[in-house]
């Protein structure tokens, strides 16, 4: 599966119209969808009302399930969609492997931990935020101190520094699920490792946009050089490029999006495994269009399986596990799309 990409379905700049329109769009439509439908013309004068005075002509009911319970969790969706497919975009050139995205470095594993450390403590939402965040950082840490523990830093180190990392942190949250209390801590540890964005609100939305746009920001700064480096790292250090400043600098923000992410909502996969790939086989690789296509397709698409979460059934379905049944067989469809041209 290559990473170079080639030419898409559609030109990038097409793609950058038809997402950029279809983003807002799929906002507005999230907006409406639950259990509890709201028509598309009640949400729209909802959301007009918060900008310039309006006789309503909707429920306070149904404004106030737009304006405080849909509203922070169809932007916090878009938020972590376009944050995680970044991420995975970053890493797959970064490490130029096809199956790279964020849990592969130990900072989703770190930030459960410190999640579920919280629970333990029966701390607040703030007190779990926290302590997701550190955790992811400091897992960080610890494959860059593992990495580089042997005199030099490579991709392959930093690789298996990750694996390990991810392994003593999952045999913590283990552990922690061992000891926790099977009436009340235990299934809140569960559900919330399984990821759900039913407890998005205002603050955490806040949290998210903060940490979450300057990782995309220091990604954005450095696209070009992620660029070079996905040619290999011979090649890039032969062009000038620091080499390890640069993958300091993304590895640093891909944790801060991650970390970000878990804290908020749990551990959620496979969007930043599938959608760059996904971006690649509609819009090409082109550089300068690529990350801003796969942040908005990132959003689009955590957008819609959020929707889904929360209408197909009464109970809401955890969201990683949906991500996971939808972007499973949509990464094998990809999977052997991409390599038709290279078997029979």
């Amino acid at each position: 599966m290559s990473l170079s990409g080639g030419r898409g379905l559609l030109a990038p700049r097409h793609g950058l119209w038809l997402l950029g329109l279809g983003l807002p769009l799929g906002l507005l439509l999230a907006l409406g969808v639950g259990r509890f439908e709201i028509p598309l013309r009640n949400t729209l004068g909802i959301l007009l009302s918060q900008l310039i005075p309006l006789e309503p002509w909707w429920s306070d009911i149904e404004e106030r399930l737009v304006t405080w319970g849909r509203l922070p969790r169809v932007l916090l969706a878009a938020l972590i969609g376009a944050g995680l497919a970044v991420a995975g975009a970053a890493l797959q050139g970064l490490f130029r492997n096809p199956l790279a995205d964020p849990q592969l470095i130990g900072v989703s594993a770190g930030a459960a931990c410190g999640g579920v450390l919280a629970i333990l403590l029966d701390g607040s939402g703030t007190l779990l935020v926290v302590l997701a965040l550190i955790g992811g950082l400091g897992a960080l840490y610890f494959v860059r101190w593992l990495a580089g523990s042997g005199g030099g830093e490579s991709v392959l180190t930093l690789i298996l520094a990750g694996v390990v990392v991810s392994a003593v942190f999952g045999a913590l949250v283990a552990l922690a699920k061992f000891v926790a209390d099977p009436q009340n801590q235990l299934p809140t540890i569960v559900f919330w490792l399984m990821g759900s964005l039913a407890g998005a609100d205002y603050p955490r939305l806040l949290l998210g946009a903060v940490a979450t746009s300057i990782g995309l920001f220091m990604l954005w700064l450095i696209r070009f050089q992620l660029h070079v480096m996905s040619l290999g790292e011979d090649d890039a250090r032969a062009l000038g490029l620091p080499v390890t400043r640069v993958r300091t600098l993304a590895l640093i923000a891909v944790a801060l999006i991650t970390a970000a992410s878990v804290a908020v909502c749990g551990v959620i996969g496979w969007v930043g495994l599938v959608i760059p790939h996904l971006t690649r086989l509609l819009f090409g690789a082109h550089f300068a269009a690529f990350i801003p296509l796969t942040a908005l397709l990132g959003a689009l698409y955590l957008v819609g399986v959020d929707t889904l979460a929360r209408s197909l059934s009464d109970a809401e379905i955890p969201l990683g596990a949906l991500t996971a049944l939808v972007g499973a067989p949509m990464f094998a469809y990809l999977l052997r799309r991409l390599r038709r041209p290279e078997g029979a």
